[in-house]
């Protein structure tokens, strides 16, 4: 009974020291995240994932997706790295599919709002150095897996530009096909956000509204800032039907989507959304969208 007893003690001791041994080891990834040791802060993720123990934490993967959007486009490190945005992307994305890492995530929120920022400094930087696939990336990225994150701040306020145009005189033929456009768009609510995606297996949000206007003869290009470059612009309290309407995120043009109300209405559109798919959104009641709201755009011709 005596050794029993002692057996059991020496358990419990030994459960208490490997139990306070990992979380002080998944507590150094955050600590060595802070300090800005991303290499430092990937090898240590890396030896944790090989190690079964800590299988029941999502923190490895956690920051070592962070480490790796870190680490990117850092000299040689990225150009000997080329799909590190890639990997970073999918094990960001397992973290946010599973409960566990759920918590994990809202638990290290700042990190992520931090991260958030530091993406958009990058996408500015990609765009002033006129590295267009970079910046693209990037833009996706940040519409893909962090639009719903706290902004921490944003570089310069986002001041949408001036728009000095006579309201588009409507005819019989354009206020139909705004109703043509309005109602075909409609027929993919429910279809799933798909990175890239261009039919009906899957909309990215400039795809989706290419695939509508294409269907009414109209060519648009598949990013959704060559989509606003293109369009004539109109302004927002004559914004109506069929309408292209565009959201800044501070480092350009990071989403689009088809109004849906009437000339007047508070203004709705339907949009591929990263996190429901293809839904009706009134922007007015949401504050996330109302404060990147930029431009109204149109390819429909009337008089």
């Amino acid at each position: 009974m005596k050794h029993s007893k002692i057996f059991l003690l020496t358990a419990l001791i030994f459960v208490s020291l490997t139990s306070f041994g990992q979380v002080k080891a998944l507590d150094k990834l955050e600590v060595l995240y802070d300090q800005g040791h991303y290499n430092m802060v990937l090898r240590k993720a890396n030896r944790l994932l090989d190690q079964p123990d800590y299988d029941y934490s999502f923190k490895p993967e956690f920051y070592k997706s962070l480490a790796l959007f870190q680490l990117a486009d850092k000299g040689l490190w990225g150009e000997f790295h080329p799909k590190a945005l890639q990997e970073a992307r999918e094990l960001f994305s397992q973290v946010l599919a599973s409960p566990d890492g759920i918590k994990v995530f809202n638990t290290h929120l700042n990190h992520v709002s931090q991260l958030k920022r530091d993406l958009v400094q990058k996408a500015l930087a990609y765009k002033s150095e006129g590295k267009q696939a970079k910046y693209d990336e990037i833009q996706q990225i940040l519409f893909g897996l962090f639009d719903r994150i706290p902004d921490l701040d944003v570089p310069g306020e986002i001041q949408p530009p001036a728009v000095d145009a006579p309201e588009i005189k409507e005819t019989p033929a354009s206020t139909e096909e705004r109703e043509k456009i309005v109602k075909y768009a409609k027929k993919y609510i429910g279809v799933p956000y798909k990175w890239a995606g261009i039919d009906a297996n899957g909309f990215d949000c400039s795809g989706f509204t290419s695939f509508v206007m294409k269907e009414f003869k109209v060519a648009l290009s598949r990013r959704a800032e060559d989509q606003y470059n293109a369009s004539v612009k109109v302004k927002q309290k004559n914004a109506q039907k069929g309408d292209l309407v565009f959201f800044n995120n501070g480092s350009g043009i990071s989403h689009v989507g088809i109004i849906v109300s009437a000339k007047g209405e508070p203004l709705t559109m339907v949009h591929a959304s990263s996190s429901k798919g293809v839904i009706v959104t009134n922007i007015e009641d949401s504050e996330y969208w109302l404060k990147r709201l930029y431009a109204i755009g149109t390819y429909v011709k009337g008089e």
